[in-house]
């Protein structure tokens, strides 16, 4: 029977500062209001802010650029279907959450205040996930008229100003008033601009791609129980498709059901697919248990532990991203603490005995490198932004360990979004730190033992010692390299280089003071023995005659010839091992 139906669902991300107006302009555009929308939550209702994200909708005649050609007739009717999305810090997170079915953003500006913080995050959000934009400018009535017109044209330029260098430069700008007279006004006035905004939204729509393959995910964003027929949960397919008969999983409750019916529109339909709005009734299923979450293909989400992303840093945001930092991480439709481990390709020429010790320059690595376990990677103490005269924006390639507080269930390769949401909400300051996608997950409780060596994350490390004396002309013995209590042993067969260039490779301790013996294969070259000879004849003359007493004695005098360790140690390594090339 769905055949008749042939209503196309579009969604449009209502977004904007916590003061607007976004929702009194949804309700001003929305005819028929369904279920889901305008907030039931009455604590919001007392605030009058939105704590959820609304759905509300209106259906328009289709229009002329949305016919199909050819004469085959595609849809009759559009469907805007509004998603209000909160600007309340918090809440970042639900506006992710719906991120991937959103066609057209709608960022509403108070034309009084222009862009706020958190319009900025908000655009933010917008061009991760979306690809167009309009820009509504609200509370126009408040304006006072000999001085509105030239008021919008400023707020309609400095706009633009501030969106032309994102990827919605050039986007409509709209002025209107959804409540004038403000929340207090009666009803009986009218709102100004809205049939223009609507055609405006009309000439901005496309047929969005909708794919019914993969697997099925919904975002449920309300619950109730129907006497005599079941639980119905109303969402938005995010991706993959339904049918009656299918068995969905609920992976928040680990519990599956039966789909029995499912409504699109408020009519009966067999099936739905990516993009649609539905109401799928389930029985045997407490409303209560379930009043906002996701539904999926049984067993399609998978719970992590801990996550390896690419990373982006989010150029707004304020000061280092550090490793070992805690962030906020928003993965599918949850937000959880996470500790930080950034790392990037090995720098140029790299390798556990490079003579220089400060890391040489990275390699340019072609963006987008495929994240690979057979491959090295370097640790880096914090992410690293493009230097010098790269152009802005071509940060180096990097990478980013998540290691979640509680485990988070989420979809594969969803957009990950990392935040300080912990920064005050009224500081000036941008709380989007960095965003990603999810490369690899760790679904073992235990991933830090069984996963993570796995990872090969090096550091590199140098050791500095000094030449004690010379025995032969194939070896010397080394001091001051490692404490007493180092067991020796580990670092048998290890190379080594002098200060005066020659290569040598530890053989073992000698004595019990932590000294060892360094043979050198090509032999000393005779102006190293000069120079160690000199100074152990000074030393000799000074010093007590007999060899054994100033064996173990510690010398003062400066030595000229050190001795250099230099390894790399994976990270993740259990065992420590030293690794050299």
């Amino acid at each position: 029977a769905d055949n008749h139906i042939k209503t196309l669902n579009f969604n449009v991300g209502v977004l904007g500062h916590v003061d607007s107006g976004k929702t009194s302009l949804a309700r001003a555009l929305s005819s028929t209001a369904s279920t889901a929308a305008f907030d039931k939550n009455p604590q919001s209702r007392e605030r009058g802010i939105t704590l959820d994200l609304g759905f509300s909708s209106f259906t328009v005649d289709l229009p002329d650029h949305l016919r199909g050609g050819g004469g085959q007739k595609q849809h009759d009717s559009l469907q805007f279907t509004l998603v209000d999305c909160p600007g309340h810090a918090s809440l970042i997170r639900t506006i992710i959450g719906g991120a991937q079915i959103i066609d057209l953003m709608m960022l509403v500006v108070d034309v009084g205040k222009g862009v706020q913080t958190q319009t900025a995050e908000c655009l933010l959000i917008g061009e991760l996930t979306c690809p167009r934009m309009v820009v509504v400018l609200n509370k126009t009535d408040l304006l006072p008229p000999s001085k509105r017109q030239s008021a919008i044209e400023k707020m309609t330029k400095r706009l633009h100003k501030t969106l032309e260098n994102t990827r919605f430069k050039d986007c409509p700008v709209i002025a209107v008033a959804a409540k004038p007279g403000g929340p207090e006004a009666p009803d009986t006035e009218e709102p100004q601009g809205v049939p223009e905004l609507i055609e405006l939204l009309k000439e901005q729509t496309y047929l969005p791609k909708r794919d019914p393959g993969g697997d099925l995910l919904v975002a449920v964003d309300h619950c109730f129980s129907i006497r005599g027929q079941g639980t119905v949960m109303t969402g938005t397919v995010l991706q993959g498709s339904l049918a009656v008969g299918d068995t969905v999983e609920i992976p928040a409750l680990k519990v599956t059901k039966k789909i029995k019916s499912v409504q699109m529109f408020r009519r009966p339909v067999s099936s739905a697919m990516q993009g649609d709005r539905v109401g799928v009734c389930v029985t045997q299923f407490d409303p209560k248990l379930l009043e906002r979450g996701v539904v999926c293909t049984p067993g399609s989400l998978r719970t992590l532990y801990a996550a390896v992303i690419s990373a982006r840093k989010i150029s707004y945001f304020k000061g280092p991203l550090a490793t070992r930092a805690k962030f906020h991480i928003t993965m599918g439709h949850e937000t959880v603490m996470a500790k930080v481990t950034f790392f990037g390709l090995p720098p140029v020429g790299a390798s556990g005995n490079t003579s220089d010790t400060r890391p040489p320059p990275l390699a340019p690595s072609s963006l987008e490198t495929p994240f690979s376990f057979d491959r090295e990677y370097f640790y880096q103490e914090e992410y690293l932004t493009g230097q010098g005269e790269a152009p802005s924006g071509s940060d180096p390639e990097q990478w980013a360990l998540l290691e979640f507080d509680r485990p988070l269930t989420c979809p594969s390769l969803c957009l990950v979004i990392g935040s300080k949401l912990d920064t005050d909400i009224h500081a000036n300051a941008c709380r989007l730190a960095f965003h990603g996608r999810l490369l690899q997950g760790f679904e073992e409780k235990g991933y830090a033992e069984t996963s993570l060596p796995r990872l090969h994350i090096y550091k590199l490390k140098h050791k500095e010692g000094q030449v004690e004396r010379v025995t032969d002309d194939y070896s010397v013995i080394g001091r001051n390299l490692f404490k007493k209590e180092t067991n020796l042993q580990l670092f048998v067969g290890l190379k080594v280089t002098l200060s005066t260039g020659e290569s040598g490779v530890i053989e073992g301790g000698f004595g019990q003071s932590g000294k060892f013996k360094i043979r050198i294969p090509e032999g000393l070259c005779p102006e190293t023995k000069n120079l160690l000879s000199s100074s152990s004849k000074k030393k000799a003359k000074g010093g007590s005659k007999s060899g054994t007493a100033n064996e173990e004695e510690p010398r003062h005098d400066s030595q000229p010839v050190s001795v250099h360790l230099r390894f790399k140690r994976y990270v993740f390594d259990p065992h420590k091992k030293m690794i050299q090339r």
